[in-house]
């Protein structure tokens, strides 16, 4: 048979394009008071997890304080590594709040943002990096 697939006079192939899989977030493998624990890394008090990585979230970066809370500076090295979505914890009482200006960067960028206890957030996010490209930051104390 000379005319190949589809009858183009050549021979048909096939070319399988490999897309490069998207890196997952490291699963926070335990969680106490003042202690978050993540795959691959030494323990953290408090921490930035994305897509590819983790490391210390240090409120002095940016002046980050319980209130007015989470800043958007706080944000964009998580936007930065490709997160579709983010999960913001508060802590273990919720002392720590969210700047609405943080929500709406967040919403600029079409990423979905939720604002959870630290318990039901370190759940939450450890579902969603079996989904998708999740970042979030994890207040283990108050």
């Amino acid at each position: 048979m000379t005319g190949g697939a589809h009858g183009l006079g050549f021979p048909f192939c096939f070319v399988q394009i490999m897309r490069q899989a998207e890196p997952k977030s490291p699963r926070i493998l335990e969680f106490g008071w003042g202690r978050i624990e993540v795959d691959g890394y030494p323990p953290f008090k408090d921490v930035k997890i994305f897509p590819g990585g983790a490391r210390e979230w240090d409120w002095r970066e940016t002046g980050t304080r319980h209130v007015p809370g989470i800043q958007p500076a706080d944000i964009d090295e998580l936007i930065a590594h490709g997160a579709k979505a983010v999960v913001l914890s508060r802590g273990l009482w919720e002392r720590l709040q969210v700047c609405p200006e943080t929500l709406e960067v967040l919403a600029k960028h079409d990423i979905a943002a939720e604002v959870l206890q630290t318990e039901q957030a370190v759940k939450r996010f450890n579902a969603l990096r079996e989904t998708m490209p999740v970042a979030g930051l994890f207040h283990s104390t108050c």
